[in-house]
């Protein structure tokens, strides 16, 4: 035993920006597990061993397993778009910006190589051993998102906007404390059920990404795995916008609810010194603390919308 106590000590990083970004790497990678190895089943067996349905029930899955995962440790934003979202409104420091979204972006990265190296057999078999973009056997789709053929530049935008500012419109309440919050136990089922509802009903347009690193880390990986540069010039350079809008829908989606709603519950009043959304879950750490900070140094979760 106390060699295990030893061992633990010794393995445990100390720095708080490092283990909030491994637990960000393992938030995204899981969720990209779920999802991605779900479109696999579902592309090479052309329908047979899963359906849309089952592909938005796996994303789900992914992301409730992931808050759970890594809530206590940097919150599990899993999305760029959130994390942006969170700096705006002052909860996550803008200096933990850069390092939690290219730990979103490598984790997503990582997960896509090995959800191909566990499909590269029915990924051959499907594809004749040709790596498309294009065409009825083409399997980029496994990994990131593409628009339907009919959808133009701008329709693509607005869908990403909008299914991004609901993904945030929906999520606020539930955390927010001045707002009959879930049970943080219960935060993450609720979480999970509430993208099954916006990727049931808003992804047939563009595949329903609503976050950047979700398509930019296995978009990459397809470029240097087989699929070349037409990952990023298809569809006349498509791939900028489920990059791009998001953010900006997050950042709408947060000031919708705070101007709609939290500046009008009770308790909200500026000159009130608690006016303060806390979001225990979306934090930049993660860790529940009677102060703003905790004894590590690291901030509690807090998003202020006043």
């Amino acid at each position: 035993e106390k060699r295990m106590e030893s061992g633990k000590r010794s393995l445990r990083i100390r720095n708080v920006l490092l283990r909030q970004c491994l637990s960000e790497f393992l938030c995204s990678f899981i969720v990209i597990m779920f999802g991605c190895a779900a479109l696999a089943q579902m592309k090479t067996s052309r329908g047979a061993k899963g359906q849309p349905m089952s592909v938005n029930m796996a994303f789900s899955a992914g992301i409730m397993v992931a808050m759970y995962l890594g809530r206590d440790i940097s919150g599990a934003h899993l999305n760029p778009a959130l994390s942006l979202s969170f700096c705006v409104v002052g909860s996550l420091s803008w200096s933990k910006l850069l390092p939690y979204c290219l730990s979103q972006v490598l984790g997503a990265y990582v997960a896509s190589a090995l959800v191909f190296l566990m499909y590269y057999e029915a990924i051959m078999d499907f594809s004749g051993g040709v790596l498309a973009v294009y065409g009825p056997n083409e399997t980029a789709s496994i990994f990131a998102t593409y628009p339907s053929s009919f959808m133009s530049h701008r329709g693509s935008f607005l869908d990403q906007v909008v299914a991004t500012g609901m993904m945030m419109l929906s999520y606020l309440p539930l955390a927010d404390p001045q707002n009959s919050p879930a049970s943080r136990d219960l935060l993450p089922l609720l979480v999970g059920v509430m993208f099954l509802g916006v990727s049931c009903s808003m992804s047939s347009n563009c595949g329903g990404g609503v976050n950047p690193a979700r398509d930019l880390g296995p978009r990459l990986f397809m470029l240097f795995a087989g699929w070349g540069t037409e990952v990023f010039t298809c569809y006349n350079y498509w791939f900028w916008v489920p990059i791009v809008a998001p953010m900006l829908g997050a950042l709408l989606g947060s000031g919708v609810y705070a101007l709609f709603i939290h500046w009008h519950l009770p308790g909200a009043g500026q000159d009130e010194p608690d006016d303060a959304l806390v979001l225990t879950n979306l934090s930049n750490s993660g860790e529940r603390r009677s102060t703003n900070v905790s004894s590590n140094g690291e901030d509690m979760a807090q998003i202020r919308l006043d």
